[in-house]
């Protein structure tokens, strides 16, 4: 049975990996694109904004058809679809076409939450659920420290678009494994979901509000990061890799030891799970503070790390959370929705992150996340306090 679990949460684990190579190359590309076509910092927002909205965009409707035609079908064509879109960015000839490319990756990226998400509910024994999606969950950080080094590090020795060019290859490559080899069940559903129903849950309402504060700071910081380490404090592009990939490291082991927490903890499943999240996200709102103080690398290195324990690693617990406030056959729409609020807060901020960086400085645009983050632990405090 150990065997099994692991098998199926390597698998879904491995495609969110590479899903997330391709992805968050765009974050770890920003000082690239701000070189290559001379962009201001709006307009570097504009290109996260690009990726966000056509993830925002198609995420339910990929989230249906996971749902109608199985994890194992939509996960394989998301990944594809992926790896077409990060090969389209490294061929955009100018800024107009490399928004139209990370709206068609952004796109792509629909299928990761639902369909990830639906493997491990599916095929996962209750008792064992949280940390599966904790593990789970490390896919994304660990995709985005591969693609921050990859980006970041060829550009060095080829050409920028180099490490698009590899993360499109490994996509591919994933995709056929993925598809040859995944042993969950792919169930289809017979209904559609019915959104109007998780509208009337007023706790779920509370949990995703707070998703849109925790979005815009893991979207946002994701995307600055290298950015703010290269003008910010006048390091190399490379350091400002380091420091992303250092961010997303232990973002990842915030993921991995909330999730074990929330299955070993005593109390309700509510509120012992909730009662992480408002703490990771509570604290992370104070650490957003600090980076506004940070002067060197090294002290970069240690806030952002820290960051990415709290903030950036609170994700795999916020869908824990959710299925805490909602009934078994609800999970997949509310997983998709809990997700699209995140994307939300990720489509906005960015853009007035970098309106905050142009007009006053980066003490302002830190700032303003770090007043995000506790008006979210604000909302999850309001679904710890309700659960019975």
């Amino acid at each position: 049975m150990a065997s099994r679990f692991w098998k199926l949460v390597s698998q879904v684990t491995i495609w969110h990996v590479a899903a997330s190579i391709c992805y968050y190359a765009i974050y770890a590309g920003t000082s690239l694109f701000s070189d290559a076509f001379s962009l201001s910092g709006f307009e570097v927002g504009l290109v996260i904004t690009s990726l966000t909205l056509g993830y925002a965009i198609f995420l339910l409707p990929l989230g249906v058809a996971t749902d109608r035609f199985g994890e194992h079908t939509t996960l394989t064509l998301g990944l594809i679809g992926l790896s077409v879109g990060t090969f389209l960015v490294a061929l955009a000839p100018n800024y107009g076409l490399l928004l139209v490319a990370v709206f068609v990756l952004g796109s792509a990226y629909g299928t990761a939450t639902p369909g990830t998400n639906k493997a491990i509910f599916d095929n996962i024994k209750p008792e064992r659920q949280h940390r599966a999606i904790g593990v789970k969950q490390i896919g994304p950080t660990i995709g985005s420290a591969v693609s921050s080094l990859l980006v970041t590090g060829l550009v060095g020795y080829l050409f920028w678009q180099a490490g698009f060019l590899v993360a499109a290859g490994v996509g591919v490559v994933c995709a056929l494994l993925f598809y040859l080899t995944y042993s969950g069940t792919s169930a289809a559903a017979t209904t559609y979901p019915d959104f109007g129903k998780l509208l009337s849950n007023r706790t779920y309402l509370f949990l995703v509000t707070a998703g849109v504060c925790i979005g815009a700071g893991f979207y946002t910081t994701t995307g600055y990061t290298v950015l703010y380490v290269d003008e910010g404090i006048g390091a190399a592009v490379a350091t400002g890799g380091i420091v992303l990939a250092l961010l997303q490291v232990f973002s990842s082991v915030g993921k991995v030891l909330s999730g074990w927490l929330a299955d070993t903890l005593p109390g309700t499943p509510r509120r012992r799970i909730g009662a992480i999240l408002f703490v990771q996200v509570f604290l992370g709102g104070f650490v957003f503070f600090l980076v506004t103080l940070t002067e060197t690398p090294l002290e970069a290195t240690v806030v952002f790390s820290v960051l990415g324990f709290l903030v950036l690693g609170s994700t795999g617990v916020y869908y824990s959370c959710i299925s805490t406030v909602v009934t078994d056959d609800e999970i997949g729409a509310a997983s998709s929705a809990g997700q699209f609020a995140m994307t939300f807060g990720g489509l906005l901020a960015p853009p007035v992150f970098g309106f905050l960086i142009d007009t006053t400085g980066y003490a302002a645009a830190w700032s303003f996340l770090g007043v995000l983050a506790l008006l979210g632990s604000g909302f999850i405090a309001l679904v710890v306090l309700t659960a019975e």
